[in-house]
């Protein structure tokens, strides 16, 4: 694994290399790249005592980023937040914490600046960590399909508009505390056939990117939960079908679209490996596949991202 170590903010200090801790340590997913860790002493112990580690597989649009944030002693809380949102953190170890950052689809290239504020009682320290997001170029695919699906006809349009903005609710209500244990693992065993970003084109009309990752599975193949958590939504959607969304905690949420079956309803709690539905071929669609979509704190990101730093 390769260690790329960053400065620290104005007047801290670089640290030497030293290995993830267990609580950072991220695995490869099948195909990807090495993953980066970056770690930088956030300041002296005098004015800021936080040392924060960043495990990601790259620094561009759509990565995840996971962060452990260390205190020399314990603390009550730390608050982060990254990209204009605030970032929930869990306590993972005595003086250790763990927050997901997600670089958007559309992140600038450039640097992006992390907050981080830690309290005891009435006593805060805070420090910034600065993200250098690179640029990344993405791919158009050009599909055909059913007409209604890029154009909708005019009586389905306050039904597309109210699952939007369902969706956006659901975005912003994950659980404050992670409701997964263990690594991710993929959710169906076929590879992934479209890249996540890429620009799509439906008829010969431009329409928005590609904001998840698809598995050429075939029709009937059952589904797993990729990890623990919650089932915040199990329904018919127009443009994605039968669609099955799943919080994890922390701000991560995984969308399941183009499902035949439901195994699964809202309410429910799965665990890792659970079945909750089958392959399908419903919503707008050129066959049978499995569309996988993460959200991380309202970011999209790349779910292959989220299997290179906190899969198996």
């Amino acid at each position: 694994m390769d260690s790329i170590l960053t400065p620290g903010p104005a007047g801290g200090r670089v640290c030497s290399e030293q290995p993830m801790t267990a609580l950072a340590r991220s695995r490869r997913a099948t195909g990807t790249v090495a993953l980066l860790l970056m770690s930088a002493d956030a300041g002296s112990a005098a004015t800021s005592p936080i040392a924060v580690a960043a495990a990601t597989r790259a620094l561009q649009p759509g990565e995840l980023v996971v962060l452990t944030l260390t205190t020399p002693a314990d603390v009550d809380g730390v608050r982060v937040s990254a990209f204009g949102r605030a970032i929930p953190s869990a306590k993972v170890e005595p003086r250790a914490w763990r927050a997901l950052v997600g670089i958007d689809l559309d992140a600038a290239p450039g640097k992006h600046a992390v907050s981080i504020r830690a309290r005891s009682g009435e006593n805060e320290v805070a420090t910034t960590y600065d993200l250098v997001v690179k640029p990344r170029r993405f791919a158009t695919r050009r599909l055909l399909v059913d007409e209604a699906m890029v154009n909708p006809p005019a009586a389905m349009l306050a039904r597309i508009q109210a699952e939007a903005a369902e969706l956006g609710r659901l975005w912003g209500r994950s659980a404050a505390e992670p409701l997964w244990t263990g690594p991710f693992v993929r959710p169906v065993p076929d590879e992934a056939n479209s890249i996540f970003g890429t620009r799509s084109i439906f008829n010969g009309q431009r329409r928005s990117p590609h904001s998840g990752t698809d598995f050429l599975s075939p029709a009937g193949t059952p589904i797993k939960a990729p990890n623990g958590g919650r089932v915040v939504l199990a329904r018919n959607l127009y443009f994605t079908g039968n669609t099955l969304v799943i919080d994890h905690g922390l701000g991560l949420l995984s969308l399941f679209a183009h499902l035949s079956v439901f195994s699964v309803q809202e309410g429910d709690v799965v665990s890792t490996g659970q079945i909750l539905g089958n392959v399908g071929a419903t919503g707008r669609v050129t066959g049978p596949h499995l569309h996988w979509a993460v959200r991380a704190n309202g970011s999209r990101v790349d779910a292959l991202s989220l299997l290179a730093v906190l899969g198996q």
